[in-house]
């Protein structure tokens, strides 16, 4: 039962990060700018996840 729950846990973080992966390559930031935010997302799944929502680029901003 407590595998179930990680894994679903552990599915649900990485789809968020691919979320925040695409929404970090639509946003209008610089180059060098989206590939810092995506190393931060990919190195720190949870706390990257959680910098970026407070403090990321949006898609569509410029």
């Amino acid at each position: 039962m407590n595998m179930n729950v990680s894994g679903i846990f552990g599915l649900i973080i990485l789809l968020l990060d691919i979320w925040a992966i695409v929404n970090i390559v639509q946003s209008g930031a610089t180059n060098g700018a989206k590939v810092l935010w995506i190393a931060l997302v990919v190195l720190l799944p949870v706390l990257g996840l959680i910098i970026w929502f407070v403090a990321g680029p949006r898609g569509g901003r410029t």
